[in-house]
Protein backbone atom coordinates (compact mmCIF):
# COMPACT_ATOMS: atom_id res chain seq x y z
CA UNK A 1 0.00 0.00 0.00
CA UNK A 2 1.36 3.41 -0.96
CA UNK A 3 0.88 6.22 1.56
CA UNK A 4 0.32 9.79 0.59
CA UNK A 5 2.54 12.59 1.83
CA UNK A 6 0.15 13.65 4.61
CA UNK A 7 -0.26 10.04 5.78
CA UNK A 8 3.54 9.58 5.90
CA UNK A 9 3.97 12.58 8.18
CA UNK A 10 1.13 11.32 10.39
CA UNK A 11 2.82 7.91 10.68
CA UNK A 12 6.18 9.52 11.45
CA UNK A 13 4.54 11.65 14.13
CA UNK A 14 2.93 8.56 15.76
CA UNK A 15 6.20 6.59 15.71
CA UNK A 16 8.19 9.46 17.19
CA UNK A 17 5.69 9.98 20.00
CA UNK A 18 5.83 6.26 20.83
CA UNK A 19 9.65 5.99 20.76
CA UNK A 20 11.19 9.38 21.63
CA UNK A 21 11.36 10.60 25.22
CA UNK A 22 12.08 14.27 25.88
CA UNK A 23 13.91 15.10 29.08
CA UNK A 24 13.93 18.41 30.90
CA UNK A 25 17.00 20.56 30.17
CA UNK A 26 18.85 21.66 33.29
CA UNK A 27 21.09 24.70 33.08
CA UNK A 28 24.26 23.58 34.88
CA UNK A 29 27.07 25.61 36.44
CA UNK A 30 29.34 24.47 33.61
CA UNK A 31 26.89 25.89 31.05
CA UNK A 32 26.74 29.19 32.94
CA UNK A 33 30.54 29.49 33.06
CA UNK A 34 30.71 28.65 29.36
CA UNK A 35 28.30 31.48 28.54
CA UNK A 36 30.08 33.97 30.78
CA UNK A 37 33.45 33.30 29.16
CA UNK A 38 32.18 33.81 25.61
CA UNK A 39 30.22 37.07 26.10
CA UNK A 40 32.41 40.19 25.73
CA UNK A 41 31.17 41.95 28.87
CA UNK A 42 32.24 39.12 31.16
CA UNK A 43 34.51 37.13 28.85
CA UNK A 44 37.11 39.87 28.31
CA UNK A 45 37.83 40.38 32.06
CA UNK A 46 38.03 36.58 32.45
CA UNK A 47 40.45 36.38 29.49
CA UNK A 48 42.62 39.13 31.00
CA UNK A 49 42.64 37.32 34.34
CA UNK A 50 43.55 33.98 32.72
CA UNK A 51 46.33 35.51 30.63
CA UNK A 52 47.65 37.39 33.67
CA UNK A 53 47.68 34.14 35.65
CA UNK A 54 49.34 32.44 32.69
CA UNK A 55 52.06 35.08 32.66
CA UNK A 56 52.55 35.06 36.45
CA UNK A 57 53.03 31.30 36.55
CA UNK A 58 55.29 31.49 33.50
CA UNK A 59 57.57 34.09 35.11
CA UNK A 60 57.61 32.50 38.56
CA UNK A 61 58.19 28.93 37.41
CA UNK A 62 60.50 29.49 34.44
CA UNK A 63 62.47 32.52 35.59
CA UNK A 64 62.57 32.49 39.38
CA UNK A 65 62.27 28.81 40.29
CA UNK A 66 64.01 26.98 37.43
CA UNK A 67 66.48 29.42 35.83
CA UNK A 68 67.61 31.50 38.82
CA UNK A 69 66.93 28.90 41.49
CA UNK A 70 68.55 25.89 39.80
CA UNK A 71 70.14 26.25 36.36
CA UNK A 72 72.20 29.40 37.07
CA UNK A 73 73.76 27.66 40.07
CA UNK A 74 74.31 24.44 38.10
CA UNK A 75 75.88 26.05 35.02
CA UNK A 76 77.86 28.86 36.69
CA UNK A 77 78.91 26.89 39.76
CA UNK A 78 79.75 23.52 38.21
CA UNK A 79 79.54 23.25 34.42
CA UNK A 80 81.43 26.44 33.47
CA UNK A 81 84.46 25.96 35.79
CA UNK A 82 84.72 22.30 34.79
CA UNK A 83 84.63 22.83 31.02
CA UNK A 84 86.93 25.87 31.22
CA UNK A 85 89.49 23.64 32.92
CA UNK A 86 88.89 20.39 31.02
CA UNK A 87 88.70 21.73 27.43
CA UNK A 88 92.19 21.89 25.86
CA UNK A 89 93.79 24.91 24.19
CA UNK A 90 92.63 27.66 26.54
CA UNK A 91 92.55 30.97 24.67
CA UNK A 92 92.88 29.60 21.13
CA UNK A 93 90.24 30.07 18.40
CA UNK A 94 88.36 26.78 18.91
CA UNK A 95 88.31 27.28 22.69
CA UNK A 96 86.86 30.78 22.33
CA UNK A 97 84.17 29.56 19.91
CA UNK A 98 83.07 26.50 21.89
CA UNK A 99 83.83 27.38 25.52
CA UNK A 100 84.63 30.98 26.39
CA UNK A 101 85.14 34.05 24.21
CA UNK A 102 86.70 35.62 27.31
CA UNK A 103 88.63 38.86 27.15
CA UNK A 104 92.16 40.24 27.03
CA UNK A 105 93.55 42.18 30.01
CA UNK A 106 97.20 43.34 29.89
CA UNK A 107 97.92 40.72 27.26
CA UNK A 108 96.45 37.91 29.37
CA UNK A 109 93.41 35.84 28.39
CA UNK A 110 90.71 36.33 31.05
CA UNK A 111 88.01 33.72 31.60
CA UNK A 112 84.34 34.66 32.06
CA UNK A 113 82.78 34.04 35.47
CA UNK A 114 79.28 33.12 34.22
CA UNK A 115 77.79 31.25 31.26
CA UNK A 116 75.70 34.20 30.22
CA UNK A 117 78.77 36.24 29.21
CA UNK A 118 81.01 33.39 28.02
CA UNK A 119 79.35 33.26 24.54
CA UNK A 120 80.65 29.77 23.80
CA UNK A 121 78.48 27.17 22.07
CA UNK A 122 78.97 24.72 24.95
CA UNK A 123 78.49 27.34 27.67
CA UNK A 124 76.17 30.20 26.63
CA UNK A 125 74.57 28.03 23.96
CA UNK A 126 73.68 25.23 26.37
CA UNK A 127 72.77 27.61 29.20
CA UNK A 128 70.39 29.65 27.05
CA UNK A 129 68.81 26.54 25.53
CA UNK A 130 68.57 24.34 28.64
CA UNK A 131 68.68 26.82 31.50
CA UNK A 132 66.53 29.64 30.13
CA UNK A 133 64.48 28.48 27.13
CA UNK A 134 63.60 24.91 28.14
CA UNK A 135 61.87 25.81 31.46
CA UNK A 136 60.04 28.64 29.68
CA UNK A 137 58.64 26.49 26.89
CA UNK A 138 57.82 23.57 29.21
CA UNK A 139 55.56 25.71 31.42
CA UNK A 140 54.24 27.64 28.41
CA UNK A 141 53.20 24.55 26.46
CA UNK A 142 51.91 22.83 29.60
CA UNK A 143 49.55 25.72 30.36
CA UNK A 144 48.56 26.07 26.69
CA UNK A 145 47.74 22.35 26.47
CA UNK A 146 45.65 22.66 29.66
CA UNK A 147 43.63 25.56 28.20
CA UNK A 148 43.14 23.64 24.95
CA UNK A 149 42.01 20.46 26.71
CA UNK A 150 39.62 22.29 29.05
CA UNK A 151 37.95 23.92 26.04
CA UNK A 152 38.89 27.56 26.69
CA UNK A 153 40.82 28.26 23.47
CA UNK A 154 37.71 28.21 21.17
CA UNK A 155 36.07 30.74 23.50
CA UNK A 156 39.14 32.98 23.36
CA UNK A 157 38.97 32.74 19.54
CA UNK A 158 35.32 33.87 19.60
CA UNK A 159 36.11 36.75 21.98
CA UNK A 160 38.95 38.14 19.90
CA UNK A 161 37.36 37.51 16.49
CA UNK A 162 35.95 41.03 16.06
CA UNK A 163 39.26 42.66 16.93
CA UNK A 164 41.27 40.41 14.60
CA UNK A 165 38.88 41.12 11.74
CA UNK A 166 40.20 44.70 11.79
CA UNK A 167 43.55 43.33 10.58
CA UNK A 168 42.13 40.86 8.04
CA UNK A 169 42.25 37.80 10.31
CA UNK A 170 39.68 35.94 12.40
CA UNK A 171 39.52 34.32 15.81
CA UNK A 172 41.48 31.20 14.81
CA UNK A 173 44.54 33.45 14.31
CA UNK A 174 44.93 33.48 18.09
CA UNK A 175 46.23 29.89 17.85
CA UNK A 176 49.38 30.58 15.77
CA UNK A 177 49.90 33.81 17.71
CA UNK A 178 49.98 32.05 21.07
CA UNK A 179 52.01 29.13 19.67
CA UNK A 180 54.62 31.64 18.46
CA UNK A 181 55.07 32.89 22.01
CA UNK A 182 56.59 29.45 22.61
CA UNK A 183 58.42 29.15 19.28
CA UNK A 184 57.85 30.93 15.97
CA UNK A 185 58.42 27.73 13.96
CA UNK A 186 55.19 25.90 15.02
CA UNK A 187 53.43 29.28 14.92
CA UNK A 188 54.30 29.74 11.23
CA UNK A 189 53.26 26.12 10.55
CA UNK A 190 49.91 26.76 12.29
CA UNK A 191 49.06 29.58 9.84
CA UNK A 192 47.86 26.77 7.54
CA UNK A 193 44.59 26.64 9.52
CA UNK A 194 43.64 30.02 7.99
CA UNK A 195 41.54 29.79 4.83
CA UNK A 196 43.01 32.29 2.36
CA UNK A 197 46.48 33.22 1.08
CA UNK A 198 45.92 36.79 2.27
CA UNK A 199 45.24 35.69 5.84
CA UNK A 200 48.18 33.27 5.88
CA UNK A 201 50.54 35.94 4.52
CA UNK A 202 49.40 38.58 7.04
CA UNK A 203 49.63 36.11 9.91
CA UNK A 204 53.08 34.81 8.94
CA UNK A 205 54.41 38.36 8.51
CA UNK A 206 53.06 39.56 11.87
CA UNK A 207 54.43 36.48 13.65
CA UNK A 208 57.89 36.94 12.14
CA UNK A 209 58.00 40.61 13.11
CA UNK A 210 56.04 41.23 16.30
CA UNK A 211 55.75 37.98 18.27
CA UNK A 212 58.81 37.18 20.42
CA UNK A 213 59.47 33.49 21.02
CA UNK A 214 59.88 31.83 24.41
CA UNK A 215 63.68 32.11 24.13
CA UNK A 216 63.51 35.90 23.77
CA UNK A 217 60.89 36.29 26.48
CA UNK A 218 62.92 34.10 28.83
CA UNK A 219 66.05 36.22 28.27
CA UNK A 220 64.07 39.46 28.62
CA UNK A 221 62.58 38.15 31.87
CA UNK A 222 66.10 37.55 33.15
CA UNK A 223 68.00 40.66 31.98
CA UNK A 224 65.35 43.43 31.67
CA UNK A 225 62.42 42.29 33.85
CA UNK A 226 61.37 45.84 34.79
CA UNK A 227 61.08 46.87 31.13
CA UNK A 228 59.41 43.74 29.80
CA UNK A 229 55.87 45.15 30.05
CA UNK A 230 56.77 48.23 27.96
CA UNK A 231 58.57 46.09 25.37
CA UNK A 232 55.57 43.77 24.95
CA UNK A 233 53.19 46.76 24.81
CA UNK A 234 55.14 48.29 21.91
CA UNK A 235 55.12 44.94 20.11
CA UNK A 236 51.37 44.52 20.66
CA UNK A 237 50.64 48.02 19.35
CA UNK A 238 52.82 47.37 16.30
CA UNK A 239 51.05 44.04 15.70
CA UNK A 240 47.69 45.78 15.29
CA UNK A 241 48.92 48.94 13.51
CA UNK A 242 50.81 47.12 10.79
CA UNK A 243 48.25 44.31 10.64
CA UNK A 244 45.64 46.97 9.81
CA UNK A 245 47.91 48.43 7.11
CA UNK A 246 48.65 45.01 5.61
CA UNK A 247 44.94 44.23 5.51
CA UNK A 248 44.38 47.39 3.44
CA UNK A 249 47.18 46.84 0.92
CA UNK A 250 47.33 43.04 0.52
CA UNK A 251 44.76 41.80 -2.04
CA UNK A 252 42.51 38.85 -1.27
CA UNK A 253 39.60 37.76 0.92
CA UNK A 254 39.22 37.72 4.70
CA UNK A 255 36.12 35.53 5.20
CA UNK A 256 34.12 34.97 8.36
CA UNK A 257 34.69 31.77 10.27
CA UNK A 258 32.48 29.16 11.87
CA UNK A 259 33.65 27.46 15.04
CA UNK A 260 32.16 24.77 17.22
CA UNK A 261 32.45 25.88 20.85
CA UNK A 262 32.60 22.67 22.91
CA UNK A 263 31.41 22.44 26.50
CA UNK A 264 33.98 22.75 29.24
CA UNK A 265 35.41 19.38 30.16
CA UNK A 266 37.88 17.86 32.55
CA UNK A 267 41.39 17.84 31.05
CA UNK A 268 42.88 14.43 30.33
CA UNK A 269 46.42 13.88 31.57
CA UNK A 270 47.21 11.66 28.57
CA UNK A 271 46.20 14.36 26.07
CA UNK A 272 48.25 17.03 27.84
CA UNK A 273 51.29 14.75 28.09
CA UNK A 274 51.17 13.96 24.35
CA UNK A 275 50.86 17.63 23.35
CA UNK A 276 53.62 18.85 25.66
CA UNK A 277 55.86 15.88 24.90
CA UNK A 278 55.59 16.41 21.13
CA UNK A 279 56.37 20.10 21.40
CA UNK A 280 59.34 19.51 23.73
CA UNK A 281 60.73 16.88 21.36
CA UNK A 282 60.41 19.46 18.59
CA UNK A 283 62.46 21.88 20.69
CA UNK A 284 65.29 19.37 21.18
CA UNK A 285 65.38 18.36 17.51
CA UNK A 286 64.92 21.80 15.92
CA UNK A 287 65.54 24.69 18.30
CA UNK A 288 68.42 23.33 20.43
CA UNK A 289 70.75 22.65 17.47
CA UNK A 290 69.97 26.12 16.07
CA UNK A 291 70.73 27.78 19.42
CA UNK A 292 74.14 26.12 19.65
CA UNK A 293 74.92 26.61 15.94
CA UNK A 294 73.84 30.24 16.10
CA UNK A 295 76.00 30.83 19.17
CA UNK A 296 79.03 29.29 17.41
CA UNK A 297 78.48 31.32 14.22
CA UNK A 298 78.06 34.57 16.19
CA UNK A 299 81.31 33.83 18.05
CA UNK A 300 83.16 33.19 14.76
CA UNK A 301 81.82 36.38 13.18
CA UNK A 302 82.80 38.39 16.27
CA UNK A 303 86.29 36.91 16.39
CA UNK A 304 86.79 37.53 12.64
CA UNK A 305 85.63 41.13 13.05
CA UNK A 306 82.65 40.76 10.69
CA UNK A 307 80.09 41.82 13.29
CA UNK A 308 82.27 44.78 14.29
CA UNK A 309 82.66 45.85 10.65
CA UNK A 310 78.91 45.68 9.97
CA UNK A 311 78.20 47.36 13.29
CA UNK A 312 80.50 50.27 12.46
CA UNK A 313 78.98 50.52 8.98
CA UNK A 314 75.41 50.65 10.31
CA UNK A 315 76.09 52.58 13.51
CA UNK A 316 75.03 56.00 12.09
CA UNK A 317 71.60 54.57 11.23
CA UNK A 318 71.15 53.08 14.69
CA UNK A 319 72.32 56.25 16.45
CA UNK A 320 70.56 58.88 14.33
CA UNK A 321 67.39 57.08 13.21
CA UNK A 322 66.70 54.65 16.06
CA UNK A 323 68.32 56.67 18.86
CA UNK A 324 70.32 53.80 20.40
CA UNK A 325 74.07 53.76 21.24
CA UNK A 326 76.53 52.82 18.49
CA UNK A 327 77.58 49.73 20.51
CA UNK A 328 74.14 48.17 19.94
CA UNK A 329 74.77 47.86 16.20
CA UNK A 330 76.81 44.66 16.65
CA UNK A 331 74.20 42.73 18.68
CA UNK A 332 71.43 43.97 16.37
CA UNK A 333 73.31 42.66 13.33
CA UNK A 334 73.88 39.33 15.11
CA UNK A 335 70.17 39.09 15.97
CA UNK A 336 69.53 37.41 12.61
CA UNK A 337 71.29 34.31 13.94
CA UNK A 338 70.08 34.31 17.56
CA UNK A 339 67.71 36.97 18.87
CA UNK A 340 67.93 35.68 22.45
CA UNK A 341 71.73 35.98 22.49
CA UNK A 342 71.43 39.47 20.97
CA UNK A 343 69.19 40.53 23.89
CA UNK A 344 71.77 39.09 26.28
CA UNK A 345 74.50 41.12 24.58
CA UNK A 346 72.42 44.30 24.74
CA UNK A 347 72.02 43.88 28.50
CA UNK A 348 75.74 44.58 29.12
CA UNK A 349 75.75 47.85 27.10
CA UNK A 350 75.30 51.07 29.06
CA UNK A 351 72.18 52.94 27.89
CA UNK A 352 69.05 54.60 29.22
CA UNK A 353 65.92 52.59 29.98
CA UNK A 354 64.13 53.98 26.93
CA UNK A 355 67.09 53.14 24.70
CA UNK A 356 67.03 49.60 26.09
CA UNK A 357 63.30 49.32 25.31
CA UNK A 358 63.96 50.58 21.77
CA UNK A 359 66.91 48.24 21.24
CA UNK A 360 65.06 45.13 22.46
CA UNK A 361 62.00 46.00 20.36
CA UNK A 362 64.30 46.36 17.34
CA UNK A 363 65.76 42.91 18.03
CA UNK A 364 62.23 41.48 18.13
CA UNK A 365 61.05 43.11 14.88
CA UNK A 366 64.35 42.45 13.13
CA UNK A 367 64.82 39.54 10.69
CA UNK A 368 63.33 36.27 11.97
CA UNK A 369 65.76 33.73 13.41
CA UNK A 370 67.29 31.18 11.04
CA UNK A 371 64.82 28.41 12.02
CA UNK A 372 61.79 30.65 11.40
CA UNK A 373 63.36 31.91 8.16
CA UNK A 374 63.66 28.30 6.94
CA UNK A 375 60.06 27.55 7.95
CA UNK A 376 58.78 30.62 6.09
CA UNK A 377 60.71 29.51 2.99
CA UNK A 378 58.89 26.16 3.13
CA UNK A 379 55.58 28.06 2.98
CA UNK A 380 56.63 29.64 -0.34
CA UNK A 381 59.45 31.86 -1.59
CA UNK A 382 57.08 34.57 -2.86
CA UNK A 383 55.45 34.82 0.56
CA UNK A 384 58.89 34.92 2.19
CA UNK A 385 60.10 37.77 -0.05
CA UNK A 386 56.88 39.70 0.57
CA UNK A 387 57.20 39.20 4.34
CA UNK A 388 60.85 40.33 4.29
CA UNK A 389 59.95 43.44 2.26
CA UNK A 390 57.27 44.29 4.82
CA UNK A 391 59.75 43.59 7.61
CA UNK A 392 62.33 46.08 6.27
CA UNK A 393 59.67 48.81 6.03
CA UNK A 394 58.36 48.02 9.52
CA UNK A 395 61.83 48.06 11.13
CA UNK A 396 62.66 51.52 9.80
CA UNK A 397 59.17 53.00 10.19
CA UNK A 398 58.37 51.62 13.63
CA UNK A 399 61.90 51.96 14.99
CA UNK A 400 61.96 55.60 13.91
CA UNK A 401 58.47 56.15 15.38
CA UNK A 402 59.55 54.75 18.77
CA UNK A 403 62.56 57.10 18.74
CA UNK A 404 60.27 60.03 17.85
CA UNK A 405 57.94 59.17 20.72
CA UNK A 406 60.94 59.14 23.06
CA UNK A 407 62.02 62.59 21.82
CA UNK A 408 58.52 64.01 22.29
CA UNK A 409 58.35 62.55 25.82
CA UNK A 410 61.85 63.80 26.59
CA UNK A 411 63.20 60.33 27.47
CA UNK A 412 65.12 59.45 24.27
Amino acid sequence: MTLGLEERWTLIDRISKATVTFGKYEHTLKDAIGELTVKPLTGIPVAIAILYGFWSVFGSFAGTLCTDGFFVKLFDGYWLPWIQEAFPGQGDLLYRILVDAGGIDSGEFVLSDNCFEAFGALTSGLFVAIGVVLPAIVIFYLMLALLEDVGYMPRLAVLIDTMLHKIGLHGYAIVPTILSLGCNVPGVAATRILETKKQRFIMMTLLAIFIPCGAQIGIMEKVVPDLLGWILLYLLIGYFIFGYILNKIVPGRAPEFLIDVPPYRRPLLGNIAKKVGGRIRGFFTVALPFVMLGCAIVSVLYLLGVIQFLGDLLAPIFVNWFGVPAETAGPLVAAFLRKDLAVAQLSVIEMTEYQMITAVVLVSIYFPCVATFAMMLKEGWKELLGALAALVVVVFAYGGLIHLIGILLGVA
